[in-house]
């Protein structure tokens, strides 16, 4: 119970002081992926309030890259296509409460001797001094917000779904472009990776650079 109290603590913490360097996802996998499939050429199929769109067609190239990557081929038209292609992805907004110590630099803390050698630290044996917690505590609220990818990859002849995969990642900035590369190298680590298992990825944050780098991954969850 401390182990876990203490690491929702420092996640916390962690988001409160914004120094976040990487981007961690929980990305989840249903798949029958057929071990002899040879034709693996591919075309994406929008939905019909995706056409035409902008951001929509950003995130399809980042895909495509990644499908490339792993041996999949532009299909030369969509008659061609042996596999289609869809996506959808959203974000919402949420709040994260966070309550810790207020740190004062004067304060030893119970049982030392104290800021100017009183034995309660700077508050005195007063209403806000706790003998066995220690200082005042704070709470502080901020905004965080919550990222999702799902991709579906199926046979263009009948539709029959071989690859399901949905990635959640939040953060405390709305933006959901910066992230997108990082959750579609995350959607794709170790494909086609075991069905039904979810799992955490973790990737480096890279503000200079245009793609995401490799994905490490963490034990998957239980």
């Amino acid at each position: 119970m401390n182990r876990l109290l203490g690491a929702l603590f420092l996640a916390g913490s962690a988001l409160l002081t914004g120094c976040a360097s990487t981007i961690t996802s929980d990305v989840t996998t249903f798949h029958a992926w057929p071990a002899d499939l040879k034709d693996k050429s591919f075309v994406f199929a929008p939905a019909k309030e995706q056409e035409g769109s902008l951001e929509y067609s950003n995130y399809e190239q980042l895909i495509r890259a990644e499908l490339l990557r792993l041996g999949f081929t532009d299909a030369s038209s969509a008659n061609a296509a042996a596999l289609k292609v869809s996506f959808a992805y959203g974000m919402q907004s949420g709040t994260i409460v966070v309550t810790q110590p207020m740190y004062d630099p004067f304060w030893y803390g119970p049982g030392y001797p104290g800021w100017r050698g009183r034995p309660f630290g700077p508050w005195g044996p007063g209403p806000f001094y706790d003998p066995f917690w220690g200082p005042p505590m704070q709470t502080t609220a901020f905004p965080v917000f919550q990222r999702r990818l799902h991709v579906t990859i199926a046979r263009a002849a009948g539709d029959q779904k071989l690859y399901e995969v949905t990635v959640d990642s939040e953060g405390r900035e709305a933006t959901l472009p910066m992230a997108m590369p990082y959750m579609v190298r995350s959607a794709f680590s170790e494909f086609p990776g075991p069905s039904g298992v979810s799992r955490h990825v973790v990737l480096k944050l890279d503000k200079a650079a245009p793609a995401a780098p490799a994905a490490t991954l963490a034990k998957p969850t239980q």
